[in-house]
């Protein structure tokens, strides 16, 4: 008996010493329990938003920035060339920047919805998502979110046409181009449109700050984002 416990306690002993080598070897900044992972992701997402989206909501914050300015739908495509042919050029520069007027509106009124959206990352994700490619936290923002921002953010742009008076400049866009003999109508959603596009250069915006976050140490402008990102870079 005093053989079989002497056994169990040298197994015992030798496991704590090659768990403690495996403890040893593994990198002592990816101390999971003490560093709020997710506190510096969401610090991420919240930078990208307070330093790159609210470039999007100046004047010409989309039409002017060639990463996310929204262009007409294929379906429009021969309506703008119809009308440049009837000499209707300016008009169809209007019609163009005026989408671009809306979602440059309504991003001004929907960025809380995106601070909101950032709240509900959870610890699990986070670990997956620091040890991910540069701009993951962004992907998994739009893919958790996308649906219901889809939801809060579409009347907004809907406002944001009314205000901008894209509403208007649409109607007779189209009300023209349909009066012209032999084409095909069309009518197109263009809310639906502008409201997906303004939400993909939102995310765009979003990444360029989670890039430069993940690769210039500069950009790590708080302690928390300097402990969760030195996790990263030991990858």
């Amino acid at each position: 008996m005093k053989k079989i416990t002497w056994m169990l306690l040298v197994f015992i002993l030798s496991s704590c010493v090659e768990m403690q080598q495996v403890i040893n070897q593994l990198p002592q900044t990816q101390n999971w329990g003490t560093i709020d992972i997710s506190g510096g992701l969401k610090e991420a997402l919240n930078n990208g938003i307070s330093k790159q989206v609210t470039k999007l909501t100046a004047v010409d914050g989309f039409y002017k920035n060639e990463a996310v300015k929204i262009l007409l739908p294929e379906e429009l495509k021969k309506v703008d060339s119809n009308l440049r042919k009837m000499g209707l050029g300016s008009l169809a520069d209007e019609g163009l920047k005026v989408l671009n007027r809306a979602a440059e509106d309504a991003v001004k009124e929907a960025t809380p919805i995106f601070v909101d959206a950032v709240k509900n990352m959870s610890f699990t994700d986070a670990k997956t998502i620091l040890m991910g490619n540069e701009n993951s936290a962004t992907t998994y923002l739009q893919s958790t979110t996308s649906s219901a921002l889809y939801g809060k953010f579409n009347p907004v742009i809907q406002n944001s046409f009314t205000k901008v008076g894209a509403d208007k400049v649409w109607t007779n866009i189209i009300t023209k181009y349909n009066s012209i003999p032999f084409v095909k109508k069309v009518n197109p959603d263009l809310t639906d449109y502008v409201t997906h596009q303004a939400m993909s250069g939102v995310f765009k915006m979003i990444a360029v700050e989670e890039k430069n976050i993940r690769t210039n140490l500069n950009a790590r402008t708080s302690v928390l984002l300097q402990k969760v990102f030195a996790m990263q870079d030991k990858k």
